[in-house]
Protein backbone atom coordinates (compact mmCIF):
# COMPACT_ATOMS: atom_id res chain seq x y z
CA UNK A 1 0.00 0.00 0.00
CA UNK A 2 1.52 3.32 -1.05
CA UNK A 3 1.28 6.70 0.60
CA UNK A 4 -2.10 8.32 0.85
CA UNK A 5 -2.81 11.10 -1.59
CA UNK A 6 -4.44 13.15 1.14
CA UNK A 7 -2.72 16.28 2.36
CA UNK A 8 -1.20 16.64 5.81
CA UNK A 9 -3.61 17.34 8.63
CA UNK A 10 -3.63 17.82 12.38
CA UNK A 11 -6.38 17.68 14.98
CA UNK A 12 -7.07 19.18 18.38
CA UNK A 13 -9.40 17.87 21.05
CA UNK A 14 -10.84 20.00 23.82
CA UNK A 15 -13.25 19.25 26.65
CA UNK A 16 -16.80 20.53 26.75
CA UNK A 17 -15.65 23.52 28.77
CA UNK A 18 -12.58 24.80 27.79
CA UNK A 19 2.45 17.64 24.07
CA UNK A 20 7.79 15.48 23.86
CA UNK A 21 10.55 12.46 25.61
CA UNK A 22 7.37 11.06 20.27
CA UNK A 23 8.51 11.53 16.72
CA UNK A 24 8.61 8.58 14.44
CA UNK A 25 9.41 7.58 10.89
CA UNK A 26 7.28 5.21 8.91
CA UNK A 27 7.75 3.66 5.48
CA UNK A 28 4.32 2.39 4.64
CA UNK A 29 4.18 -0.61 2.40
CA UNK A 30 7.85 -1.47 2.84
CA UNK A 31 8.81 -4.67 4.69
CA UNK A 32 11.28 -2.81 6.92
CA UNK A 33 10.54 0.48 8.68
CA UNK A 34 12.29 2.54 11.29
CA UNK A 35 11.03 5.19 13.65
CA UNK A 36 13.71 6.99 15.57
CA UNK A 37 12.65 9.75 17.89
CA UNK A 38 12.67 11.32 21.32
CA UNK A 39 10.66 8.49 22.77
CA UNK A 40 11.67 5.51 20.70
CA UNK A 41 12.81 3.84 17.57
CA UNK A 42 11.65 0.57 16.12
CA UNK A 43 12.24 -1.77 13.23
CA UNK A 44 9.74 -3.42 10.92
CA UNK A 45 8.39 -6.86 11.74
CA UNK A 46 10.47 -8.80 9.23
CA UNK A 47 13.66 -7.31 10.59
CA UNK A 48 12.48 -7.89 14.16
CA UNK A 49 11.92 -11.56 13.42
CA UNK A 50 15.34 -11.78 11.84
CA UNK A 51 16.91 -10.20 14.91
CA UNK A 52 15.10 -12.63 17.17
CA UNK A 53 16.83 -15.51 15.39
CA UNK A 54 20.17 -14.35 16.72
CA UNK A 55 21.61 -16.68 19.38
CA UNK A 56 21.04 -14.47 22.41
CA UNK A 57 18.74 -14.67 25.40
CA UNK A 58 15.83 -12.27 25.52
CA UNK A 59 15.82 -12.36 29.32
CA UNK A 60 18.33 -10.10 31.05
CA UNK A 61 21.21 -11.75 32.88
CA UNK A 62 20.74 -12.66 36.53
CA UNK A 63 22.57 -9.53 37.65
CA UNK A 64 21.90 -7.02 34.90
CA UNK A 65 22.47 -3.94 36.96
CA UNK A 66 26.21 -3.66 36.86
CA UNK A 67 26.45 -0.04 35.86
CA UNK A 68 29.84 0.66 34.43
CA UNK A 69 31.65 3.80 33.52
CA UNK A 70 33.01 4.24 30.04
CA UNK A 71 31.61 3.31 26.69
CA UNK A 72 28.83 0.75 26.72
CA UNK A 73 29.16 -2.37 24.60
CA UNK A 74 26.14 -4.55 23.86
CA UNK A 75 25.37 -6.79 26.83
CA UNK A 76 26.01 -10.50 26.66
CA UNK A 77 28.93 -9.94 24.34
CA UNK A 78 26.61 -9.90 21.34
CA UNK A 79 28.45 -8.78 18.24
CA UNK A 80 26.74 -6.04 16.32
CA UNK A 81 28.95 -6.23 13.26
CA UNK A 82 28.06 -3.19 11.23
CA UNK A 83 24.80 -2.97 13.19
CA UNK A 84 21.71 -1.25 11.84
CA UNK A 85 23.46 2.03 11.19
CA UNK A 86 24.24 1.72 7.49
CA UNK A 87 20.91 0.15 6.62
CA UNK A 88 19.19 2.66 8.84
CA UNK A 89 20.61 5.62 6.98
CA UNK A 90 19.67 4.02 3.68
CA UNK A 91 16.10 3.69 4.96
CA UNK A 92 16.06 7.33 6.04
CA UNK A 93 17.22 8.44 2.63
CA UNK A 94 14.61 6.22 1.03
CA UNK A 95 11.96 7.73 3.27
CA UNK A 96 13.00 11.23 2.23
CA UNK A 97 12.84 10.28 -1.44
CA UNK A 98 9.40 8.73 -1.00
CA UNK A 99 8.11 11.73 0.91
CA UNK A 100 9.43 14.20 -1.64
CA UNK A 101 7.83 12.21 -4.37
CA UNK A 102 4.46 13.00 -2.83
CA UNK A 103 2.74 16.20 -3.70
CA UNK A 104 6.49 32.36 30.44
CA UNK A 105 5.80 30.97 33.61
CA UNK A 106 8.66 30.59 36.04
CA UNK A 107 10.52 27.31 36.42
CA UNK A 108 11.66 25.91 39.75
CA UNK A 109 14.16 23.18 40.44
CA UNK A 110 13.22 19.97 42.19
CA UNK A 111 14.69 19.68 45.68
CA UNK A 112 13.86 17.58 48.69
CA UNK A 113 11.33 19.03 51.09
CA UNK A 114 14.01 18.85 53.77
CA UNK A 115 16.24 21.27 51.91
CA UNK A 116 19.13 22.80 53.80
CA UNK A 117 19.68 26.50 54.12
CA UNK A 118 22.08 27.88 51.55
CA UNK A 119 25.63 28.06 52.89
CA UNK A 120 27.85 31.03 52.20
CA UNK A 121 31.60 31.11 52.24
CA UNK A 122 31.79 31.91 55.97
CA UNK A 123 28.41 30.73 57.12
CA UNK A 124 24.75 30.89 56.22
CA UNK A 125 23.69 33.61 53.83
CA UNK A 126 20.91 35.88 54.95
CA UNK A 127 17.78 35.16 52.96
CA UNK A 128 14.66 37.28 52.77
CA UNK A 129 11.50 35.59 51.55
CA UNK A 130 9.76 37.65 48.88
CA UNK A 131 6.83 35.45 47.90
CA UNK A 132 5.34 31.95 47.98
CA UNK A 133 4.00 30.47 44.75
CA UNK A 134 2.09 27.29 43.94
CA UNK A 135 3.02 24.52 41.54
CA UNK A 136 0.08 22.24 40.90
CA UNK A 137 1.73 19.44 38.87
CA UNK A 138 3.41 17.83 40.65
CA UNK A 139 2.31 19.44 43.95
CA UNK A 140 4.84 21.88 45.34
CA UNK A 141 5.48 25.33 46.77
CA UNK A 142 8.02 27.67 45.23
CA UNK A 143 9.99 30.02 47.41
CA UNK A 144 11.08 33.28 45.84
CA UNK A 145 13.73 34.84 48.06
CA UNK A 146 16.48 37.44 48.03
CA UNK A 147 20.04 36.71 49.06
CA UNK A 148 23.14 38.86 48.57
CA UNK A 149 21.03 41.23 46.52
CA UNK A 150 20.00 38.52 44.06
CA UNK A 151 16.53 37.08 43.53
CA UNK A 152 16.49 33.28 43.59
CA UNK A 153 13.90 30.52 43.61
CA UNK A 154 13.67 27.10 45.20
CA UNK A 155 10.91 24.52 45.20
CA UNK A 156 9.60 22.32 47.96
CA UNK A 157 8.31 19.13 46.35
CA UNK A 158 5.19 17.67 47.98
CA UNK A 159 4.94 14.48 45.97
CA UNK A 160 3.22 12.58 48.79
CA UNK A 161 0.60 15.24 49.49
CA UNK A 162 -2.94 13.85 49.49
CA UNK A 163 -6.40 15.26 50.32
CA UNK A 164 -6.14 13.59 53.74
CA UNK A 165 -2.73 15.02 54.68
CA UNK A 166 -2.65 16.90 58.01
CA UNK A 167 -2.06 20.47 56.82
CA UNK A 168 -1.03 21.82 60.23
CA UNK A 169 1.60 19.12 60.77
CA UNK A 170 2.95 19.48 57.23
CA UNK A 171 3.18 23.27 57.53
CA UNK A 172 5.16 22.89 60.74
CA UNK A 173 7.49 20.41 59.05
CA UNK A 174 8.04 22.78 56.14
CA UNK A 175 8.87 25.64 58.49
CA UNK A 176 11.47 23.52 60.29
CA UNK A 177 13.08 22.56 56.98
CA UNK A 178 13.01 26.11 55.62
CA UNK A 179 13.99 28.74 58.22
CA UNK A 180 13.30 31.46 55.64
CA UNK A 181 9.58 30.71 56.16
CA UNK A 182 8.94 32.56 59.40
CA UNK A 183 6.04 32.12 61.79
CA UNK A 184 4.29 35.11 60.22
CA UNK A 185 4.02 33.10 56.99
CA UNK A 186 2.50 30.03 58.64
CA UNK A 187 -1.11 30.84 57.76
CA UNK A 188 -0.14 31.55 54.15
CA UNK A 189 1.63 28.18 53.88
CA UNK A 190 -1.43 26.40 55.25
CA UNK A 191 -3.65 28.22 52.76
CA UNK A 192 -1.43 27.14 49.87
CA UNK A 193 -1.42 23.55 51.11
CA UNK A 194 -5.22 23.52 51.23
CA UNK A 195 -5.38 24.92 47.71
CA UNK A 196 -3.10 22.10 46.54
CA UNK A 197 -5.35 19.58 48.28
CA UNK A 198 -8.39 21.08 46.58
CA UNK A 199 -6.63 20.68 43.24
CA UNK A 200 -5.88 17.03 44.04
CA UNK A 201 -9.56 16.43 44.74
CA UNK A 202 -10.44 17.76 41.30
CA UNK A 203 -9.71 14.55 39.43
CA UNK A 204 -9.81 15.03 35.70
CA UNK A 205 -12.98 13.42 34.36
CA UNK A 206 -13.21 15.38 31.13
CA UNK A 207 -15.03 14.12 28.09
CA UNK A 208 -13.18 15.35 25.02
CA UNK A 209 -14.69 16.43 21.75
CA UNK A 210 -13.10 17.08 18.36
CA UNK A 211 -12.31 20.77 18.25
CA UNK A 212 -10.31 21.22 15.06
CA UNK A 213 -8.74 19.26 12.21
CA UNK A 214 -5.91 21.07 10.50
CA UNK A 215 -4.14 20.40 7.25
CA UNK A 216 -0.69 21.23 8.50
CA UNK A 217 1.83 20.64 5.68
CA UNK A 218 2.02 19.59 2.06
CA UNK A 219 4.14 16.54 3.00
CA UNK A 220 3.91 14.08 5.91
CA UNK A 221 4.32 15.20 9.50
CA UNK A 222 7.13 13.93 11.70
CA UNK A 223 6.24 15.30 15.12
CA UNK A 224 3.98 17.61 17.08
CA UNK A 225 4.46 19.43 20.41
CA UNK A 226 2.42 21.73 22.67
CA UNK A 227 3.65 24.63 24.75
CA UNK A 228 2.93 24.40 28.47
CA UNK A 229 -0.44 26.13 28.46
CA UNK A 230 -1.60 24.53 25.23
CA UNK A 231 -2.22 27.94 23.67
CA UNK A 232 -0.06 27.04 20.67
CA UNK A 233 1.67 24.03 19.16
CA UNK A 234 4.28 23.19 16.54
CA UNK A 235 4.50 20.63 13.76
CA UNK A 236 7.54 19.24 11.94
CA UNK A 237 7.40 17.85 8.44
CA UNK A 238 9.09 16.21 5.49
CA UNK A 239 8.54 19.50 3.67
CA UNK A 240 11.61 20.79 5.59
CA UNK A 241 9.65 23.28 7.68
CA UNK A 242 8.27 23.63 11.18
CA UNK A 243 5.01 25.52 11.67
CA UNK A 244 3.66 27.30 14.72
CA UNK A 245 -0.11 27.26 15.25
CA UNK A 246 -2.63 29.01 17.48
CA UNK A 247 -4.62 26.27 19.21
CA UNK A 248 -7.86 28.18 19.68
CA UNK A 249 -8.18 29.59 16.17
CA UNK A 250 -6.19 27.04 14.18
CA UNK A 251 -4.35 29.95 12.59
CA UNK A 252 -0.83 29.41 11.31
CA UNK A 253 1.34 31.92 13.20
CA UNK A 254 4.76 31.28 11.65
CA UNK A 255 6.44 28.99 9.15
CA UNK A 256 10.00 28.30 10.27
CA UNK A 257 12.00 27.83 7.08
CA UNK A 258 15.70 27.23 6.56
CA UNK A 259 16.41 23.55 6.98
CA UNK A 260 17.59 21.68 3.89
CA UNK A 261 16.10 18.32 4.81
CA UNK A 262 13.35 16.73 6.90
CA UNK A 263 12.52 18.56 10.15
CA UNK A 264 12.28 15.64 12.52
CA UNK A 265 12.75 16.58 16.20
CA UNK A 266 10.98 19.65 17.60
CA UNK A 267 10.42 21.15 21.05
CA UNK A 268 9.38 24.24 22.99
CA UNK A 269 11.57 25.45 25.84
CA UNK A 270 8.78 24.74 28.32
CA UNK A 271 7.73 26.08 30.74
CA UNK A 272 8.86 29.43 29.29
CA UNK A 273 7.57 28.72 25.80
CA UNK A 274 9.34 31.60 24.07
CA UNK A 275 11.76 29.51 21.97
CA UNK A 276 11.56 26.53 19.62
CA UNK A 277 14.30 24.07 18.69
CA UNK A 278 14.18 22.05 15.47
CA UNK A 279 16.45 19.12 14.59
CA UNK A 280 16.81 17.98 11.01
CA UNK A 281 18.16 15.28 8.76
CA UNK A 282 20.38 18.06 7.34
CA UNK A 283 22.51 17.44 10.50
CA UNK A 284 21.74 20.84 12.02
CA UNK A 285 19.60 22.18 14.85
CA UNK A 286 18.03 25.62 14.73
CA UNK A 287 16.78 27.87 17.52
CA UNK A 288 13.76 30.12 16.80
CA UNK A 289 11.76 32.90 18.42
CA UNK A 290 8.12 32.05 19.12
CA UNK A 291 7.12 35.71 18.92
CA UNK A 292 8.73 36.61 15.59
CA UNK A 293 9.62 33.31 13.93
CA UNK A 294 13.19 34.57 13.58
CA UNK A 295 16.06 32.07 13.64
CA UNK A 296 18.47 32.94 16.46
CA UNK A 297 21.14 30.31 15.81
CA UNK A 298 21.97 27.35 13.59
CA UNK A 299 23.92 24.69 15.49
CA UNK A 300 26.35 22.81 13.24
CA UNK A 301 28.63 19.94 14.24
CA UNK A 302 26.82 16.63 13.89
CA UNK A 303 27.88 14.38 10.99
CA UNK A 304 24.56 12.54 10.63
CA UNK A 305 20.82 13.06 11.08
CA UNK A 306 19.51 14.65 14.30
CA UNK A 307 16.63 12.53 15.60
CA UNK A 308 16.03 13.78 19.17
CA UNK A 309 16.51 16.97 21.17
CA UNK A 310 15.64 18.53 24.51
CA UNK A 311 15.97 21.84 26.35
CA UNK A 312 17.34 21.85 29.88
CA UNK A 313 14.86 23.10 32.52
CA UNK A 314 16.65 26.45 32.83
CA UNK A 315 16.39 27.01 29.06
CA UNK A 316 20.11 27.78 28.80
CA UNK A 317 21.08 24.67 26.83
CA UNK A 318 19.58 22.51 24.12
CA UNK A 319 20.79 18.93 23.70
CA UNK A 320 20.70 17.04 20.41
CA UNK A 321 21.06 13.32 19.73
CA UNK A 322 22.23 12.04 16.39
CA UNK A 323 22.73 8.97 14.30
CA UNK A 324 26.44 9.80 14.35
CA UNK A 325 26.44 8.12 17.85
CA UNK A 326 27.01 11.39 19.72
CA UNK A 327 24.96 13.90 21.64
CA UNK A 328 25.86 17.59 21.78
CA UNK A 329 24.93 20.40 24.14
CA UNK A 330 24.57 23.90 22.70
CA UNK A 331 24.62 27.26 24.45
CA UNK A 332 21.38 29.09 23.67
CA UNK A 333 22.80 32.50 24.44
CA UNK A 334 25.85 32.53 22.15
CA UNK A 335 24.97 29.72 19.76
CA UNK A 336 28.19 27.82 20.44
CA UNK A 337 28.72 24.10 21.04
CA UNK A 338 29.14 23.60 24.79
CA UNK A 339 29.90 19.87 24.99
CA UNK A 340 30.03 16.69 22.94
CA UNK A 341 29.00 13.44 24.66
CA UNK A 342 30.86 10.47 23.14
CA UNK A 343 30.89 6.85 24.19
CA UNK A 344 27.93 5.14 22.52
CA UNK A 345 28.76 2.69 19.75
CA UNK A 346 25.51 3.15 17.81
CA UNK A 347 22.85 5.76 17.10
CA UNK A 348 21.42 7.86 19.94
CA UNK A 349 17.64 7.90 19.62
CA UNK A 350 16.49 9.17 23.01
CA UNK A 351 17.72 11.89 25.37
CA UNK A 352 16.39 14.06 28.18
CA UNK A 353 17.53 16.14 31.16
CA UNK A 354 16.61 15.43 34.74
CA UNK A 355 14.42 17.90 36.62
CA UNK A 356 17.30 19.92 38.03
CA UNK A 357 19.12 20.01 34.70
CA UNK A 358 22.48 18.83 36.05
CA UNK A 359 22.36 15.43 34.35
CA UNK A 360 21.34 14.18 30.93
CA UNK A 361 20.40 10.67 29.88
CA UNK A 362 20.92 9.12 26.42
CA UNK A 363 19.51 5.89 25.01
CA UNK A 364 21.11 4.13 22.07
CA UNK A 365 20.84 1.36 19.53
CA UNK A 366 23.88 -0.17 21.26
CA UNK A 367 21.44 -1.53 23.90
CA UNK A 368 22.77 0.79 26.62
CA UNK A 369 21.78 3.98 28.38
CA UNK A 370 24.34 6.52 29.59
CA UNK A 371 24.02 9.25 32.23
CA UNK A 372 26.21 12.33 31.91
CA UNK A 373 27.05 15.45 33.88
CA UNK A 374 25.53 18.35 31.96
CA UNK A 375 28.17 20.81 33.12
CA UNK A 376 31.32 18.81 32.30
CA UNK A 377 30.16 16.12 29.88
CA UNK A 378 31.64 13.43 32.13
CA UNK A 379 29.95 10.06 31.83
CA UNK A 380 28.63 9.18 35.30
CA UNK A 381 27.70 5.58 34.50
CA UNK A 382 26.37 3.30 31.78
CA UNK A 383 23.26 1.18 32.33
CA UNK A 384 23.81 -2.30 30.90
CA UNK A 385 21.14 -5.00 30.99
CA UNK A 386 18.84 -4.73 27.98
CA UNK A 387 19.48 -7.15 25.12
CA UNK A 388 17.99 -5.08 22.30
CA UNK A 389 17.76 -1.47 21.15
CA UNK A 390 16.62 1.19 23.63
CA UNK A 391 13.33 2.91 22.83
CA UNK A 392 13.02 5.32 25.79
CA UNK A 393 15.04 6.54 28.75
CA UNK A 394 14.00 9.11 31.36
CA UNK A 395 14.25 10.21 35.00
CA UNK A 396 11.31 10.45 37.37
CA UNK A 397 10.51 13.87 38.83
CA UNK A 398 12.60 13.66 42.01
CA UNK A 399 15.50 12.12 40.07
CA UNK A 400 15.60 9.00 42.24
CA UNK A 401 14.77 6.50 39.49
CA UNK A 402 15.53 5.96 35.82
CA UNK A 403 13.13 4.12 33.52
CA UNK A 404 14.38 2.48 30.32
CA UNK A 405 12.30 0.77 27.63
CA UNK A 406 13.65 -1.62 25.03
CA UNK A 407 12.87 -3.68 21.96
CA UNK A 408 13.58 -6.73 24.17
CA UNK A 409 9.94 -6.41 25.39
CA UNK A 410 10.90 -5.16 28.86
CA UNK A 411 11.35 -1.97 30.84
CA UNK A 412 13.96 -1.66 33.56
CA UNK A 413 14.19 0.52 36.65
CA UNK A 414 17.54 1.80 37.89
CA UNK A 415 18.72 3.73 40.94
CA UNK A 416 19.58 7.18 39.59
CA UNK A 417 22.04 7.88 42.40
CA UNK A 418 24.44 5.05 41.53
CA UNK A 419 23.15 3.41 38.36
CA UNK A 420 22.38 0.10 40.05
CA UNK A 421 19.70 -2.18 38.65
CA UNK A 422 16.42 -2.15 40.61
CA UNK A 423 13.83 -4.21 38.72
CA UNK A 424 12.60 -5.50 35.37
CA UNK A 425 9.01 -4.82 34.32
CA UNK A 426 7.76 -7.70 32.18
CA UNK A 427 4.51 -8.91 30.64
CA UNK A 428 4.46 -7.54 27.10
CA UNK A 429 4.64 -9.91 24.13
CA UNK A 430 6.33 -7.49 21.74
CA UNK A 431 8.63 -4.48 21.70
CA UNK A 432 8.22 -1.60 24.14
CA UNK A 433 7.62 1.48 22.00
CA UNK A 434 7.09 4.06 24.75
CA UNK A 435 7.16 4.39 28.54
CA UNK A 436 6.69 7.17 31.07
CA UNK A 437 6.29 8.13 34.73
CA UNK A 438 3.36 10.11 36.06
CA UNK A 439 4.25 13.56 37.47
CA UNK A 440 4.78 12.29 41.01
CA UNK A 441 6.82 9.25 39.93
CA UNK A 442 4.49 6.83 41.69
CA UNK A 443 3.16 5.18 38.53
CA UNK A 444 4.82 3.86 35.37
CA UNK A 445 3.07 3.28 32.05
CA UNK A 446 4.36 1.17 29.15
CA UNK A 447 3.11 0.88 25.56
CA UNK A 448 3.93 -1.98 23.25
CA UNK A 449 3.77 -3.23 19.69
CA UNK A 450 1.57 -6.03 21.07
CA UNK A 451 -1.32 -3.53 21.12
CA UNK A 452 -1.57 -3.29 24.91
CA UNK A 453 -0.39 -0.90 27.61
CA UNK A 454 0.33 -1.56 31.27
CA UNK A 455 0.49 0.45 34.46
CA UNK A 456 3.03 -0.47 37.16
CA UNK A 457 3.56 0.75 40.70
CA UNK A 458 7.02 2.32 40.97
CA UNK A 459 7.18 1.26 44.63
CA UNK A 460 6.19 -2.41 44.30
CA UNK A 461 7.15 -2.86 40.60
CA UNK A 462 3.93 -4.83 40.16
CA UNK A 463 1.46 -4.43 37.30
CA UNK A 464 -1.71 -2.80 38.62
CA UNK A 465 -3.64 -2.40 35.35
CA UNK A 466 -3.71 -3.78 31.80
CA UNK A 467 -5.00 -1.49 29.06
CA UNK A 468 -6.56 -3.66 26.36
CA UNK A 469 -8.73 -2.62 23.45
CA UNK A 470 -6.51 -1.24 20.70
CA UNK A 471 -6.34 -3.30 17.53
CA UNK A 472 -2.85 -2.17 16.55
CA UNK A 473 0.47 -1.34 18.12
CA UNK A 474 0.58 1.56 20.61
CA UNK A 475 3.37 3.97 19.76
CA UNK A 476 2.70 6.67 22.38
CA UNK A 477 1.47 6.79 25.97
CA UNK A 478 1.27 9.63 28.51
CA UNK A 479 -0.37 10.51 31.83
CA UNK A 480 -2.53 13.56 32.29
CA UNK A 481 -1.11 16.07 34.80
CA UNK A 482 -3.48 14.85 37.52
CA UNK A 483 -2.16 11.30 37.09
CA UNK A 484 -5.54 9.59 37.02
CA UNK A 485 -5.87 9.27 33.23
CA UNK A 486 -3.73 7.81 30.46
CA UNK A 487 -3.71 8.72 26.78
CA UNK A 488 -2.62 6.23 24.12
CA UNK A 489 -2.17 6.60 20.37
CA UNK A 490 -2.30 3.57 18.11
CA UNK A 491 -1.88 2.24 14.61
CA UNK A 492 -5.58 1.33 14.69
CA UNK A 493 -6.35 5.01 13.91
CA UNK A 494 -7.70 5.77 17.38
CA UNK A 495 -6.52 7.44 20.55
CA UNK A 496 -7.96 6.24 23.85
CA UNK A 497 -8.34 7.64 27.35
CA UNK A 498 -8.04 5.18 30.24
CA UNK A 499 -8.48 5.08 33.99
CA UNK A 500 -4.91 4.77 35.27
CA UNK A 501 -5.90 2.70 38.31
CA UNK A 502 -8.37 0.25 36.81
CA UNK A 503 -7.30 0.12 33.16
CA UNK A 504 -10.87 0.80 32.02
CA UNK A 505 -11.21 2.53 28.65
CA UNK A 506 -13.19 5.71 29.28
CA UNK A 507 -13.28 7.25 25.80
CA UNK A 508 -12.25 6.36 22.25
CA UNK A 509 -11.15 9.35 20.16
CA UNK A 510 -12.17 8.34 16.66
CA UNK A 511 -12.22 10.07 13.30
CA UNK A 512 -8.54 9.75 12.38
CA UNK A 513 -7.91 8.55 8.85
CA UNK A 514 -4.54 6.94 9.50
CA UNK A 515 -2.41 5.57 12.33
CA UNK A 516 -1.56 7.89 15.22
CA UNK A 517 2.11 8.24 16.08
CA UNK A 518 2.04 11.16 18.54
CA UNK A 519 -0.41 12.47 21.14
CA UNK A 520 -0.18 14.62 24.27
CA UNK A 521 -2.05 16.47 27.02
CA UNK A 522 -1.41 20.12 27.77
CA UNK A 523 -0.34 21.16 31.29
CA UNK A 524 -3.91 21.57 32.56
CA UNK A 525 -5.04 18.28 31.05
CA UNK A 526 -8.00 19.81 29.20
CA UNK A 527 -6.55 19.74 25.67
CA UNK A 528 -5.30 16.77 23.69
CA UNK A 529 -3.40 16.91 20.43
CA UNK A 530 -2.95 13.94 18.11
CA UNK A 531 -0.87 13.56 14.97
CA UNK A 532 -1.34 11.02 12.21
CA UNK A 533 0.74 9.55 9.42
CA UNK A 534 -1.49 11.15 6.80
CA UNK A 535 -0.43 14.58 8.05
CA UNK A 536 -3.59 15.66 9.85
CA UNK A 537 -3.43 17.18 13.32
CA UNK A 538 -6.47 16.77 15.58
CA UNK A 539 -7.16 19.08 18.54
Amino acid sequence: MGHSARGPHLALLGRASPLVRSPRLRTRGDPVSVRPGRRGCRFGREQRRDRCRRPRALEPPSAPGNARAGAGAPPGGASRGRGPQSSLRAQLLALEARACARSSPRRCLAVSMATKSIEGGSGKEKMKLKSLLLRYYPPGIMLEYETSGKLKTKCIDLLNLSPSTDVNALAEEIQKAEPVITASRSDQVKLLLRRLQDKLRQHSNHQFYLFKVLRAHILPLTNVALNKSGSCFITGSYDRTCKLWDTASGEELHTLEGHRNVVYAIAFNNPYGDKIATGSFDKTCKLWSVDTGKCYHTFRGHTAEIVCLSFNPQSTLVATGSMDTTAKLWDIQNGEEALTLTGHSAEIISLSFNTSGDRIITGSFDHTVAVWEAETGRKVYTLVGHCAEISSALFNWDCSLILTGSMDKTCMLWDAANGKYVATLTGHDDEILDSCFDYTGKLIATASADGTARVFSAATRKCIARLEGHEGEISKISFNPQGNRLLTGSADKTARIWDAQTGQCLQVLEGHTDEIFSCAFNYKGNIIITDTVCDFVYV
